[in-house]
């Protein structure tokens, strides 16, 4: 069984294809951090229009490299949302178009679920497990009962762990993309330096908060009452990074409690998402997990940010269950993975 991935969900461009013995036959990654750089940021028009330039010539290009004609697939899948909507539409129109010609199924898929099943790819890991996805974008720990099936445990009430990364790194002046960029400078400085709060720790429940921690930071800065030198950057992002650690790996002590009890089969933490390649955050899981008698499960840093092999997998996966999506789907800017959990509230939710 052979699937053609796609994703456009953000700012990378990618295709993929993946067999149903694990194998990565192609994975092709266009990144735009260029086109973006000079805005500091995401700009969802121009992200919107490279995906357009672009994906036809990486589709070719993974099929090429994989060996393999439009003919011989089983499958497309797709990133059919949540994400920047623009870039969203290209993929699940450029998937729809090789269906439509080809008779081949067309597969609509939630990308964070493909974020979610990425370990079953890379480690064919047993449900359930418990997932911490952590991104630019998402924030969330769930239970993973199965394909499709996701209890949401906990989420951000505000800013993504990501999102706050880049916007201490853009304060520190570390450039574009943030968080890479932080956690260099971070391994030159000393995470004890500053004192940083950790926003929710010891506090019920297994949500997380991040802005708090950003406006710490902002006070440290104004509180040196000059510009950071290179010592001070160094100090303020280990500092940062260490809070981010300390935080997320509360919430997932709650987390593995409470699921002690209700899924007493889990058979392992696993960290997925761009900041999961964040190798003090890895360790931090690490240990937390062997405390739980877990093992921490993190797929190849390669497979932490967005990509199409992730895509083409949980497109497999749905496919071999006997799923196929219309091609009258429409593009989805918001798609929860577990549309029953209640909404999270607090001041900086995000509508």
């Amino acid at each position: 069984m052979i699937v053609l991935g796609i994703e456009t969900s953000c700012d990378e461009t990618a295709a993929a294809v993946v067999d149903d013995r694990r194998s990565i036959l192609a994975n092709v990654v266009l990144s735009q951090l260029e086109e973006h750089r000079p805005y500091g940021g995401i700009v969802p028009e121009i992200a919107a229009r490279a995906h357009l330039e672009h994906v036809d010539r990486l589709i070719a290009q993974a099929m090429t490299e994989a060996g393999l004609g439009f003919a011989q697939l089983d499958a497309v899948a797709v990133t059919g949302g949540p994400g920047l909507i623009g870039g969203v539409m290209v993929g699940v129109m450029s998937g729809k178009a090789i269906c439509a010609v080809h008779g081949t199924p067309f597969l609509a898929v939630n990308h964070l679920e493909g974020h979610a099943l990425t370990a079953r790819l890379t480690h064919d890991l047993a449900f359930p497990y418990l997932l911490l996805l952590v991104s630019g974008g998402h924030c969330q720990l769930l239970v993973v009962e199965g394909v499709g099936q996701y209890r949401r445990l906990g989420t951000t009430i505000d800013d993504a762990a990501g999102e706050a990364f880049d916007k201490v790194a853009k304060m520190l002046g570390l450039g574009y993309p943030g968080g890479p960029a932080l956690e260099r400078a971070a391994r030159a400085g000393n995470p004890a330096a500053y004192t940083l709060p950790r926003p929710l720790k010891g506090r019920p429940g297994c949500d997380f908060s991040f802005s708090g921690l950003k406006t710490a930071v902002r006070l440290v800065l104004d509180g040196l009452g000059r510009e950071p030198d290179e010592r001070d950057v160094a100090d303020i992002a280990a500092s940062f990074q260490e809070a981010v650690a300390d935080a997320l790996a509360d919430r997932c002590g709650r987390a593995l409690r409470q699921v002690a009890e209700t899924h007493p089969s889990v058979s392992a933490l696993v960290v997925a998402g761009g900041v999961a390649a964040n190798t003090a955050l890895r360790a931090r899981l690490s240990r937390l997990a062997e405390e739980h008698g877990l093992t921490l499960v993190a797929p190849p840093l390669g497979l932490c940010t967005d990509n199409a092999a992730m895509i083409a997998w949980a497109g497999l996966e749905r496919f071999r269950l006997g799923e196929r999506d219309s091609l009258d789907f429409a593009a989805r800017p918001r798609w929860p993975l577990d549309p029953t959990a209640q909404k999270a509230r607090g001041a900086g939710v995000k509508a």
